[in-house]
């Protein structure tokens, strides 16, 4: 390891989307960043079902070869097999995951502020005083770096999130690639008490090829080789697979002095379906902001970083995610009896109607408000309180605190 202390601006641990993206808007400063990661190829290992709303292009402009298909039914499938068949105006994108997190890798890569360190592993940070200010010494498995601030997109087990004492529920994950002769329209979500934290998938990627996969906190090889089963899918024929892991929960703190977490690392995934690209790229807008006023005002206290990074994410997509994860406990918490009930009511042109007008798989505040004012809704739900007393309980827990 070179002895010499090298100095940035911003450090950024983790090159995949969330890092990637915040280093581009910052490439459009005067600012000084480097980018640590610890694969020598950018997207690899593929960790992605690559299924996201078509906000992604309100976001961000991205070639149409990143988009592989588009899908305009989801069905769903309960554990004894039935199923409810939902579409609107969503029709969510099948994306080249692995060349969008490549994407503004490419754009920043060759910029002269912007610093990759490839292949390279972070490994621990501290905090120092200079002329009375608070810096950051960053040590990873080749250098030291010396920095005004330390952005932690560094995955679901962050060491970053971890030394501050923030860390997340965790899901295992496995998915395969394999030829097949499923909807090319249709993305299959599989429930089953023995995966309740999730589901099981089945994505149509274009071209007869297909994202299989599952993801649950236990047994994860045991009940990936069940649901291959019960799909008649038989492993070898597979192109490729791929295993990872999925934070569950929701956005927890992400501002502290000097240092802010962005991405997996924050918690700022959907519990409902374990994605979290659309809320990642909306949090590293709010980054972005932040970080320049830092940089303006020369203060990278956790009462700023807080003030422009933290709270506006709260508005904006953290009370969502708490309503994500407060629809997985209810799905969970289901008998396969009530499950049946549940879609049974989701079936009625009604309610079929209200999904198709409100839904939205980022932001379900609206279509939640509307449903719980129906009748058939509001009598399932009082009957389910009955039996789960403790259940209304934990939701004004989540509710009220962050």
């Amino acid at each position: 390891m070179d002895n010499k202390i090298e100095s940035f601006d911003i450090c950024i641990v983790g090159a995949s989307l969330a890092g990637n993206y915040l280093a581009y808007l910052l490439s459009k400063t005067n600012l000084k960043v480097a980018v640590i990661e610890e694969h020598k190829e950018i997207g690899l290992p593929l960790q992605c079902a690559g299924i996201v709303s078509q906000k992604l292009t309100n976001l961000i402009q991205i070639p149409e070869n990143l988009i592989l298909n588009r899908v305009k039914v989801a069905k769903i499938v309960s554990p004894s097999g039935k199923y409810l068949k939902l579409s609107g105006d969503e029709n969510p994108y099948i994306i080249d995951r692995i060349a969008l997190d490549r994407y503004f890798y490419i754009k920043t890569k060759d910029m002269k502020r912007i610093k990759y360190y490839l292949g390279e592993k972070f490994k621990n940070f501290k905090y120092c005083k200079k002329d009375r200010h608070k810096i950051i010494l960053v040590q990873t498995s080749y250098r030291k770096l010396k920095v005004k601030l330390l952005i932690g997109c560094d995955g679901p087990l962050s060491l970053i999130g971890r030394k501050l004492n923030e860390r997340n529920k965790i899901l295992y994950a496995k998915q395969i690639r394999i030829k097949g002769s499923f909807s090319q329209n249709e993305a299959v979500l599989y429930f089953d008490k023995r995966w309740k934290e999730l589901f099981g998938w089945i994505v149509p990627e274009g071209n007869n090829i297909y994202r299989i996969g599952l993801a649950s906190s236990q047994n994860i090889v045991t009940n990936f080789k069940a649901f291959l089963r019960r799909l008649n899918v038989n492993f070898i024929n597979q192109i490729d697979q791929q295993a990872g892991i999925i934070p569950y929960g929701y956005m927890h703190k992400v501002a502290f002095d000097n240092i802010l977490l962005l991405g997996d690392s924050a918690g700022q995934v959907k519990a409902t379906t374990g994605g979290g690209i659309i809320m990642l790229l909306t949090a590293a807008l709010y980054a972005s902001f932040c970080i320049k006023n830092c940089f303006n005002k020369n203060n990278f206290s956790k009462k700023l970083i807080k003030r422009y990074y933290e709270k506006p994410c709260i508005v904006k997509i953290g009370n969502e995610l708490k309503i994500h994860y407060i629809i997985r406990m209810f799905l969970a918490q289901l008998s396969e009896i009530d499950f049946e009930r549940f879609m049974q009511i989701g079936k009625l042109n009604k309610i079929r109607n209200i999904i198709s007008f409100y839904g939205d798989m980022d932001f379900p505040k609206s279509l939640v408000i509307k449903l719980l004012i129906n009748p058939l809704i509001l009598k399932f739900l009082l009957l389910f309180f009955i039996k789960n007393p403790f259940f209304l309980i934990r939701v004004l827990k989540i509710l009220i605190f962050i």
